[in-house]
């Protein structure tokens, strides 16, 4: 499974010449309304295996939570089941938030 550091999500979410992922947070209600990135799709962990269908396997998807274990397992279940195109945020939205867009609320 490929990961990624938040600084090299920032700079690719900034170049708009490049291809854009699908920024999947799988983290809870309350979490997402805490402190999000924009343009995100937010389906919960739990609600992973119902939503298969719902995600395009020909784009990068990037998993998204608090630090970057969920995410790591939602990944690992995603590859399970044949998409070859993800990518796990490492240290989560903890990392965005005190990293690299410091305005995003630590929680």
């Amino acid at each position: 499974m490929q990961s990624i550091q938040a600084s090299e999500l920032a700079a690719w979410i900034e170049d708009t010449g490049r291809e854009q992922p699908l920024l999947l947070d799988v983290r809870e209600e309350w979490e997402v309304h805490t402190a999000s990135l924009p343009g995100i799709v937010h389906i919960p962990m739990n609600s992973i295996p119902d939503a298969l269908e719902q995600l395009p396997r020909d784009t990068d998807i990037i998993c998204i939570c608090h630090h970057g274990m969920r995410s790591m397992q939602v990944a690992r279940f995603l590859e399970h089941h044949g998409f070859s195109r993800v990518i796990n945020l490492s240290g989560g939205m903890d990392a965005v938030s005190r990293t690299v867009y410091p305005h995003i609320p630590v929680y």
